[in-house]
């Protein structure tokens, strides 16, 4: 179990990642954004070298269906991202995203809609029905931001 104040939580893709911060205690959402993934490792080895962060990975996983090459793309960066880690001896756990519809949506054939919508829900009722308005805590979120949110909080609600 991990066990810092905050969450980095990477949503990987083959060219650029999502990434949101999480504070475990209350689930602020303390950042989050979009990144070319070479610029996502570099501008997360300061972050990563707080102890009290803990590093989360969204990860493929088959489910039997071919995949084309942005896939295994992804793979590739999920690995590198992972790899970035050792030299600092930083410790990441990686989450599939059937976990994250099970945790959020309670079925494993939720679409993206749904688990955006789950998050907005839990956000609404911890901070108030503007959390997406203008100066609310997920205005601006868009995108894979939305996965990322959602692999956070399915480590925080699973104390991984």
């Amino acid at each position: 179990m991990l066990s810092g104040r905050t969450v980095l939580a990477i949503d990987p893709g083959p060219v650029q990642s999502a990434y949101a911060i999480i504070r475990r205690k209350d689930l602020h959402v303390e950042g989050f954004g979009i990144l070319e993934n070479k610029k996502l490792i570099d501008t997360m080895q300061p972050i990563c070298q707080d102890v009290n962060v803990d590093i989360v990975v969204e990860m493929i996983a088959s489910y039997g269906m071919p995949v084309g090459a942005t896939v295994f793309e992804t793979c590739v960066w999920i690995g590198r991202i992972l790899q970035s880690l050792d030299p600092h001896g930083l410790r990441s756990t990686r989450v599939y995203r059937k976990d994250v519809k099970m945790n959020l949506c309670g079925a494993t054939k939720a679409k993206d809609a749904n688990v955006r919508q789950a998050i907005i829900d839990r956000y609404s009722a911890l901070y108030g029905e503007s959390c997406t308005k203008k100066n609310g805590m997920l205005y601006k979120v868009s995108k894979d931001v939305w996965a990322a949110i959602a692999v956070g909080l399915t480590a925080i609600d699973k104390e991984i």
